[in-house]
């Protein structure tokens, strides 16, 4: 009896330290606005004197990062918000365009700034310049206008800045820039960007005609099928275009946008190949380039799509939005800040890193 008393008393013991462990781990582990406050605190320090961040690059980061404060609920009378604000004013043209002259990211840029504007727009302060700005987007969208009729692979698509070469990426923005707009789904520029984005899909359909979907048809998205095609990812032996997570998520948010219902063979293609692909420790087909863009487009993406939990193809459901903080928890800097090792795409910019993680994380919280 003895010897059976002790074993009770030992299991209760052990029972007890495992309850106190679970307890401290989920009392240590951070929360989404505990990694807000800690990215905050790091971009008010890492902002210049005149309002921006990393212009070197010119003012896209200064916009993801202020879009990020303001998506956390950082007011725009806040002196980090506004600095930012009144930096990315100085770059308002007369055609539109949020960028400097010159500039071979306008679009980019400004479809950026709308987004930050938007959200800082208390009483009309900034109707005149977000209209304009949504305009020039517009303008330089490819269409008819600059002789691409929708039978041309640059129908609908955006490129970098002015008419470049459209790709998905900035098609995206976009049909992001449009969103915050309030821009309904049935307007002709965002049925012009479905065209290009279904284009875009390894989907054979009516949507898509063009020869890689029947090259590999898996339903994932490659970057660009404009100008003979290509992806981020590269090719597969027999010519066809490899999908890879940002773009796949890239794609499902811009249908969406676009009102495409989730029912339809687009939606479900997407949404198979990406439950097949689910991943948070890298960009699925391009490993840790693009990590923290893919990061953002994967929470905006799976907040437009609306459910709570997303499950794999095998069944098994992922609560997304707390593995995302955990994800960006293990990869926070002590100073606050994240970082790609990855130089790709400007990535191992603390600001941009820590811009896109604040996107991130307004759709998690």
């Amino acid at each position: 009896m003895r010897i059976v008393a002790l074993l009770f008393a030992a299991s209760l013991i052990i029972n007890s330290l495992d309850t106190a462990s679970a307890q401290s781990a989920t009392a240590a582990a951070p929360t989404a606005q505990q990694l807000v406050d800690r990215g905050v605190e790091f971009l008010r320090k890492s902002q210049a004197d005149d309002g921006s961040f990393s212009k070197q690059a010119g003012p896209g980061i200064t916009a993801i990062v202020a879009t990020g404060l303001l998506e956390n609920g950082i007011p725009a009378s806040d002196p980090t918000v506004a600095k930012a604000l009144d930096y990315l004013k100085t770059f308002a043209r007369t055609d539109g365009a949020i960028a400097a002259e010159g500039s071979k990211y306008s679009n980019y840029e400004t479809c950026m700034a709308i987004r930050a504007f938007k959200k800082a727009n208390g009483a009309g302060k900034y109707d005149e310049l977000l209209k304009n700005a949504g305009a020039y987007v517009k303008h330089i969208q490819w269409d008819s206008d600059e002789d691409h009729p929708e039978s041309s692979d640059f129908y609908g698509g955006a490129g970098y800045g002015g008419h470049a070469r459209p790709d998905l990426s900035n098609t995206t923005f976009l049909l992001d820039a449009l969103q915050a707009l309030d821009t309904p789904a049935d307007d002709e520029a965002v049925q012009r960007a479905l065209v290009f984005v279904s284009r875009c899909q390894n989907l054979p359909s009516k949507y898509n005609e063009t020869k890689f979907p029947a090259l590999n048809p898996d339903g994932g998205f490659y970057y660009t099928i404009a100008q003979g095609g290509s992806s981020q990812a590269g090719a597969l032996p027999n010519g066809g275009l490899r999908s890879y997570g940002s773009m796949t998520y890239a794609g499902l948010k811009s249908m969406l946008y676009a009102g495409v219902d989730k029912d339809d063979p687009r939606v479900k293609a997407a949404v198979e190949w990406l439950q097949q692909h689910y991943s948070l420790e890298e960009n699925p087909g391009m490993g840790d380039s693009g990590l923290y863009y893919y990061f953002h487009t994967f929470a905006k993406a799976l907040s437009a799509y609306g459910e709570s939990s997303f499950a794999e193809k095998d069944g098994d459901k992922h609560d997304w939005k707390s593995e995302l903080v955990a994800a960006l928890a293990a990869r926070q800097k002590d100073d606050g800040s994240w970082a790609n090792a990855n130089e790709r795409w400007l990535e191992a910019d603390p600001n941009l890193a820590t811009g896109y993680v604040l996107l991130a994380l307004s759709y998690a919280k």
